[in-house]
C-alpha cells in the first residue's frame, strides 16, 4: 500500500488498472470509544466551487454528482469504525474538477481530540491502494483529509490534512455552498441530530437535489491550517431553519393502519408469500428471486447493497439461474447482477444460503473462477451468517497469474433487512410503490418460514465451552473459545444492525485495538480471558446517547449485564446530581441497579432504584470522595441454547438489549444539553 504525506499526490492509475470505481474510508478512534464525526464531499468545478448545492455531499444528502458519489456510513474495524465512501469515477460530470473529502465534528469537539486519523483507498477489487495518516490535526473541528482531482484526463490523489477552527459551515462556504438566513434577518440554527423529525415523518432533506442551510454567522467563518483558532459568536436561540427541496420522499408510518379484516386470524395478501416453502432448496431460490427483484426495481435499495462493492451508479438488472460452462458440467450461480454505465457493465455473480446453511468452499471458488475467466467484477455471497474482519467465511484460492481480478464480498441477511429497513422508516425512497415493494420485501425477510434470519446459531462449540466453565476444565488455548469468540462479535454486531434500523440512528460496536492490531491477534486474547473470567463483554455507541451501552453475558452464573456510565452534571451540589438522576428515571424498572462512580479506582456507593427512590442520598459516597457519574444497570437470566428458541442465548441478548434501551437509555435521551451556536452550524450544514 502506498503510504503518503501531507502534500504529496499520486496518479491512481499508477496504483491499480481498476480504478473506474474506488472505495475511500476515513476512519479515527479515541480513549473512550465515544469519539465520532460526520464525513462530507465536496464536487468542485475548475473555480474551485460546488456548481450548486446539490454537490454538497453529507449526512442529509448521502447521494451527489448524479449518483457517482455516495456515503455508505461506517462498518465496524478492529479499531472501532471507519466511514465509507464510494465513487464511480467514471461517471463523475465531466464539469467536476476536484471532489475534496472532508469530516466534521459536533458538540464543540475537535478532532485534535482522536487519534488514528486516517484515509484509505481502495480499488474496485477492493484492494487497498494508498493510505494517509494525519499525525497533528490541531483545535479543528472540520478536517479535510484529501482529494481526488483530474489531471490531463487521468483522476490523481492529493493528501491535504488541513482544518478549520470555524467548522463545516467555514469550509462549505469557502467552496461556494450558499448560506441562509431565517425570516428575521439573522442566523438561523438548524435543528441538533438527535432532535429532527420522527422517524416516520419523511425528511425533506433526505433527497439529492436538497439545498443544504448553513446558518450564516454573525461574522465570517475564519479558515485555518490544523491547529488554528477562531473566536466562535456567544450562543443565541433563533427560530429553526429547514432545508428546501423540490421533492420529498417517501417513508412509511412506524404504525399500521387498522385492520379492516374481520378477524385476526386472516392473513393479509402478500406479494411475496413464504408460508408454503418446505424445504431449503426453495428457501434459497425464493430468497434470491425476491431480493435481487427488489434491487432491480427499487434503485436507491439496489445501489445502497452494490455501491460497496465497487458497483456505479447506474441501471441495473438482475437474474436467476444463470447457467455457465466450467469443467465436465456446467455451474449455476443463484443469481447475477449486472450494471450498466456510460455502455460499461459491471457484473457480479451471487451465491445464497437461508436457513443458516453454511457457504461450500468448492461452490464459491467456481464461480471466483467463472468470474475471472468472463472478465465479471465480483461474487457476492448472502447467508445468515455475519462476515469478520480478518475472519473469511471461505478460503478461495486466488490465481496471481490473472491479470483480471475478483472481488469476493459477502452481505448478511441482517445486512440486506437493516438496509431496506432504513430506507422505508428513516431516510425515504423515490415514490410510494417502490416504498411498498421494501415493506413487502422487509416482511418476507422476517417470516419464520423463509430462513433469511441472519446470524442465529452460537456454534457447536457453545455447550462443551460453558460445561467447561461451569466445572473449570476450560483451559486457554483452547480453540472452541475462540469459536465462541467469534461467534459473540457476529452476534453484536447483527444486535447493533437490528437496532440501528428500528431506530434510524447509528449503532456500532466499540472495539479497542491498538493501531494496526490484527483482529485475530484481539480475538485470541479475548479467548483466553473468556476462559479466566467465564465472561463475555462488548460495548456498542448509539448515537444520541448520553454514554456506552455495554454487555456483559456471565456464563458461571448464567446472567445478562446490560449497562450504561452517565456523567454527572457539573453544576450543582452532590445530592441535588443524585435526585435529578432519580426523577429523570421515575418511570424505570424498580430493580434498576444504579452504582456511583468516583474518583479513583475506589466503587462507590449502590442500590435499586426501588430502594433510592425515597433516599437519594443513600447514593453518595460517605468519605466525601469526588462524585463523577453513575452506572445504571440491569440484570437477566440468560438462555442456554445455542440457537434462537425461546430458551436461546441470541434471543435473551436481543431481549436484554431492547428493554434496557426502551425502560432506562430513551430516559436520559429526554432531556439533551443546549448547544451552542457554532455547534448547532455544524450540525445544520
Amino acid at each position: 500500500m502506498h503510504e503518503m504525506v501531507k502534500g504529496s499526490n499520486v496518479g491512481l492509475a499508477e496504483l491499480s488498472e481498476d480504478t473506474g470505481s474506488v472505495m475511500v474510508s476515513l476512519a479515527w478512534s479515541s480513549d473512550t470509544g465515544e469519539g465520532d464525526a460526520d464525513v462530507s464531499v465536496l464536487l468542485l468545478d475548475g473555480n474551485g466551487k460546488v456548481g450548486n448545492d446539490a454537490d454538497f455531499c453529507f449526512y442529509n444528502n448521502p447521494v451527489a454528482g448524479r449518483g457517482s458519489v455516495q456515503l455508505l456510513g461506517k462498518t465496524p474495524t478492529a479499531e472501532g469504525s471507519e466511514d465509507r465512501i464510494g465513487f464511480d469515477l467514471d461517471a463523475v460530470p465531466p464539469e467536476v474538477e476536484r471532489i475534496v473529502v472532508a469530516a466534521s465534528r459536533y458538540d464543540g469537539s475537535r478532532f485534535g481530540d482522536l487519534h488514528d486519523l486516517r484515509l484509505t483507498l481502495a480499488d474496485g477489487a477492493g484492494e487497498g491502494l494508498l493510505r494517509f495518516a494525519i499525525e497533528d490535526s490541531g483545535a479543528v473541528s472540520a478536517l479535510i483529509f484529501g482529494e481526488i482531482y483530474r489531471r490531463s484526463g487521468a483522476w490523481k490523489f492529493r493528501a491535504i490534512g488541513d482544518g478549520y477552527a470555524s467548522g463545516l459551515a467555514g469550509l462549505a462556504t469557502d467552496f461556494g455552498v450558499d448560506i441562509d438566513d431565517d425570516a428575521d434577518g439573522a442566523a438561523g440554527q438548524e435543528e441538533p441530530r438527535e432532535a429532527r423529525e420522527p422517524a416516520a415523518v419523511p425528511s425533506p432533506a433526505a433527497v439529492p437535489g436538497v439545498r443544504p442551510v448553513i446558518p450564516a454567522q454573525a461574522s465570517p467563518p475564519a479558515a485555518s491550517s490544523a491547529g488554528g483558532t477562531a473566536q466562535e459568536p456567544p450562543a443565541r436561540e433563533k427560530r429553526p431553519a429547514r432545508p428546501r427541496t423540490a421533492k420529498k420522499k417517501v417513508t412509511l408510518p412506524a404504525a399500521a393502519r387498522k385492520s379492516l379484516a374481520e378477524s385476526d386470524a386472516w392473513n393479509e395478501a402478500r406479494l411475496f408469500p413464504a408460508s408454503a416453502l418446505k424445504s431449503d432448496r426453495e428457501r434459497e431460490t425464493r430468497a434470491t428471486s425476491v431480493v435481487l427483484s427488489v434491487m432491480a426495481q427499487v434503485p436507491e435499495f439496489g445501489r445502497r447493497l452494490t455501491a460497496a462493492f465497487g458497483a456505479p451508479a447506474g441501471r441495473m438488472e438482475t437474474f436467476t439461474e444463470v447457467s455457465f460452462p466450467h469443467g465436465e458440467a456446467p455451474r449455476r450461480p443463484d443469481g447475477v447482477i449486472r450494471v450498466e454505465r456510460a455502455g460499461k457493465l459491471w457484473t457480479a455473480l451471487v451465491e445464497t444460503k437461508t436457513n443458516g446453511s453454511a457457504l461450500k468452499t468448492d461452490q464459491v471458488q467456481a464461480y471466483m473462477d467463472i468470474a475471472a475467466r468472463r472478465g465479471y467484477e465480483a461474487v457476492i455471497t448472502l447467508s445468515n451468517d455475519v462476515a469478520l474482519e480478518g475472519s473469511s467465511l471461505v478460503d478461495v484460492r486466488i490465481d496471481g497469474r490473472r491479470k483480471h481480478r475478483v472481488a469476493l464480498r459477502h452481505l448478511s441477511w441482517a445486512e440486506v433487512a437493516h438496509q431496506a429497513q432504513m430506507l422505508i422508516r428513516h431516510e425515504g425512497v423515490g415514490n410510494a410503490a417502490h416504498a411498498w415493494l421494501l415493506q413487502e420485501l422487509l416482511h418476507y425477510l422476517q417470516h419464520e418460514n423463509s430462513g433469511c434470519h441472519g446470524f442465529q446459531n452460537m456454534g457447536a462449540a457453545w455447550v462443551p465451552v460453558r460445561r467447561g466453565i461451569d466445572d473449570e476444565t476450560l483451559c486457554q488455548g483452547d480453540p472452541r473459545a475462540l469459536e465462541v469468540i467469534e461467534n459473540w462479535e457476529r452476534l453484536v454486531r447483527q444486535v447493533c444492525l437490528r437496532l440501528g434500523g428500528e431506530l434510524g440512528q447509528k449503532v456500532l460496536p466499540v472495539q479497542r485495538a491498538k493501531r494496526g492490531a490484527d483482529p485475530r491477534v484481539r480475538r485470541v486474547e479475548l479467548a483466553d480471558q473468556l476462559c479466566e473470567q467465564g465472561r463475555l463483554h462488548a460495548v456498542i455507541r448509539i448515537e444520541g446517547t448520553p454514554g456506552l451501552l455495554a454487555i456483559t453475558a456471565d456464563l458461571r452464573t448464567g446472567k445478562l449485564r446490560t449497562s450504561i456510565e452517565v456523567p454527572a452534571p457539573e453544576s450543582g451540589y452532590p445530592l441535588s446530581k443524585a435526585k435529578r438522576l432519580i426523577r429523570r428515571l421515575a418511570a424505570a424498572p424498580a430493580d434498576l441497579h444504579i452504582e456511583t462512580l468516583v474518583e479513583g479506582d475506589a466503587p462507590g456507593p449502590r442500590g435499586t432504584l426501588e430502594r433510592l427512590r425515597p433516599e437519594p442520598a443513600d447514593i453518595l459516597p460517605k468519605d466525601g470522595a469526588q462524585l463523577t457519574g453513575f452506572r445504571l444497570s440491569l440484570f437477566k437470566g440468560m438462555g442456554s441454547g445455542r440457537g434462537n428458541a425461546e430458551s436461546g442465548f441470541i434471543r435473551s441478548v436481543d431481549a436484554a438489549v431492547d428493554r434496557f434501551y426502551a425502560a432506562v437509555v430513551v430516559l436520559l435521551e429526554t432531556q439533551p444539553t443546549r448547544r451552542s451556536r457554532t455547534d448547532a452550524q455544524t450540525d445544520g450544514c
